[in-house]
């Protein structure tokens, strides 16, 4: 695919707008205010795409609710990660089938990446017929088109073709509040890991122009969000797609350039594309959290390569070194798999003692979860699910050991946190994050929501910290 063919023209976006006002007018028409449920599962970036709906849902008149049963428009919007998320997309289908009984105008989409699987649109076609709309990651820049189309045939309409993807730029967003907010620098991926489905689901590596980037930043920061996390499948290869010679520490260089108060996060990043450009730029830029998300799935070689990852233990562990000496501070977080297909007891301690040996701040941690439509669900699994929930069990272990006793060496000190919302706690009501993104449990007012503001750390455990606010 050619750079050209990437962006959707301007006059395709502007015929969108134009579906967009027709569904508007459709419930004027009718004295009608719409309501729309949309429940987002999975990543950050499935979480942006929720917002881009909804910011579109808003331009077509419609107001929101939590309640699918209540809702005229009920959106599932997917992810394929993991198979205990597709069970419960199914199962959220199937209960759908009440709320359109108890009122049969009511429309209901599948999109996300679980729609653009060929097995799932498929099923959802011969198996919940109730389901009016279905359509992948590629087709959401045309969601208006689509959803008018299911007004006016009151037919199923089903946009889940394969193709490379495409950008979309200028589409409407609803965000969640003013202290956060997710900007996709990049969209697709082009790693093919064998475990994973996204590569098959959203396409290939598209990176979006610098300045629009710039831009969406600066409107954020002089909106007041002061937690801005990047995002990309793969942060790390931003840019290597276009003609320009500039790469995502350039990206970062140049937003740290933005006059505010804020921070910039991203994810996720790739070992194999990580470099040593990237860590200076991190430490030398004053917005940029001295945080990494370096997933590194297995410590064991063999696996690793069964896995494609494309690269060791000794050069992961050198990126981890090299890392934290030009930032002394760095919390670091991976991801990791536990029983990936074939995968031995020793192997998988081999993962375990690389835990050990690095001391992660966190990790996100998994059983190996089969994805019909990758290389690994074709490979021998012989190990049976307790065994591997053993090797899980030790991992966590040896992992709430090392959070434990990061965090207990907080207690005492002093730290800068951006209060970002309530807990629900009525010994410390307010939630807020460092700018290494740890939890802390707050003491304090609400008037505290979205400052930053300097926290007296007097307790802690294995997920979180506990203080006050000074001053």
């Amino acid at each position: 695919m050619e750079r050209k063919d990437v962006q959707i023209p301007a006059e395709a976006l502007a015929r969108q707008r134009e579906f967009s006002g027709q569904i508007r007018r459709l419930f004027e028409s009718r004295q009608a205010h719409p309501l729309a449920c949309v429940d987002t599962f999975g990543c950050q970036q499935n979480v942006a795409d929720g917002q881009k709906i909804q910011g579109m849902l808003r331009e077509m008149g419609f107001a929101f609710t939590q309640e699918p049963g209540e809702a005229d428009l009920v959106i599932l919007n997917t992810c394929a990660v993991r198979e205990h998320a597709e069970q419960r997309v199914f199962g959220n289908l199937g209960a759908l089938t009440h709320t359109k009984k108890d009122n049969p105008e009511q429309v209901i989409c599948l999109c996300g990446c679980m729609a653009q699987e060929a097995r799932v649109s498929e099923r959802v076609k011969r198996s919940y017929p109730h389901v009016n709309l279905v359509f992948g990651p590629h087709a959401l820049w045309k969601f208006p088109e689509l959803l008018w189309q299911v007004y006016q045939t009151r037919k199923r309409v089903f946009s889940v073709a394969e193709e490379d993807g495409t950008i979309a730029e200028g589409i409407p967003t609803v965000r969640e509040d003013g202290v956060k907010a997710w900007v996709s620098i990049m969209y697709g991926c082009n790693n093919f890991c064998s475990y994973c489905i996204v590569p098959y689901v959203r396409g290939r590596e598209r990176s979006r122009d610098p300045q629009a980037v710039l831009a969406e930043v600066k409107e954020l920061v002089a909106a007041g969000y002061k937690d801005i996390t990047l995002l990309g499948q793969n942060v790390n290869s931003y840019g290597n797609d276009r003609e320009e010679d500039y790469d995502f520490a350039d990206l970062l260089a140049e937003i740290d350039q933005i006059p505010g108060e804020y921070l910039i996060r991203f994810m996720s990043s790739h070992p194999k594309d990580a470099t040593k450009k990237l860590f200076d730029t991190m430490a030398r830029c004053s917005h940029v959290a001295k945080q990494l998300h370096l997933p590194f799935q297995s410590g064991n070689d063999r696996v690793l390569r069964e896995m494609n990852r494309r690269y060791t233990r000794a050069q992961y562990r050198e990126l981890v070194e090299y890392a934290r000496s030009v930032m002394p501070g760095l919390v670091l977080t991976s991801d990791v798999i536990i029983g990936f297909p074939g995968e031995t007891e020793a192997e998988a301690m081999d993962t375990i003692s690389l835990v050990d040996e690095l001391g992660f701040d966190a990790l996100f941690t998994f059983i190996y979860s089969p994805r019909p439509g990758t290389r690994a669900a074709e490979l021998p699994d012989p190990v049976p699910r307790a065994e591997k929930q053993k090797w899980f069990d030790r991992l966590l272990e040896v992992q709430n050991a090392h959070s434990a006793q990061i965090h207990a060496a907080y207690v005492g000190k002093t730290v800068r946190v951006l209060v970002d919302g309530e807990s629900g706690d009525e010994e410390y009501p307010l939630a807020a994050r460092t700018e290494g993104n740890r939890l802390v449990r707050l003491q304090g007012d609400k008037s505290l929501l979205g400052q930053f503001v300097n926290v007296r750390i007097t307790g802690s455990n294995t997920w979180a910290l506990y203080g006050r606010a000074e001053g």
